[in-house]
């Protein structure tokens, strides 16, 4: 499989159009290239190990780089656009199995529903009486 955080050039060609462009003139040194610190983000996510010790070695720059390039394409967005657009081309590539789906409304707000959360019902047989 190979390494699963190392961004191959034809999904790099989906995701960087998706990418809040830099500000021209930022303060600072040179960014790390998004791309890097993309695989670096993957890198954390796959292995599991904290942002403080991403290698260096491994050219992805530091973790609280990635990190905040992280938080930064998530308030902008970004990987609720790439979802959409993955699941659009697997889809049109037959390549999902939509029997095999199930529908989850527990995140979804209820536009019509009551404005205060019901009151839970009992699973007890034969609750006690009320003492209020």
């Amino acid at each position: 499989m190979g390494k699963p955080w190392v961004i191959d050039d034809e999904l790099w060609e989906l995701v960087e159009p998706l990418l809040p462009p830099w500000p021209r003139r930022s303060p600072g040194p040179r960014p790390v290239p998004d791309r890097l610190c993309l695989q670096g983000i993957l890198f954390v996510l796959h292995t599991g190990i904290g942002w403080e010790d991403l290698p260096q070695e491994l050219g992805f720059g530091s973790g609280m780089t990635c990190w905040r390039r992280l938080r930064r394409w998530t308030d902008a967005g970004v990987f609720d656009r790439l979802h959409r657009l993955l699941l659009a081309e697997l889809n049109a590539a037959g390549r999902i199995d939509w029997s095999r789906a199930v529908i989850d409304g527990g995140h979804i707000d209820a536009k019509k529903g009551a404005t205060v959360p019901a009151h839970p019902r009992s699973t007890v047989a034969n609750p006690a009486a009320s003492i209020m």
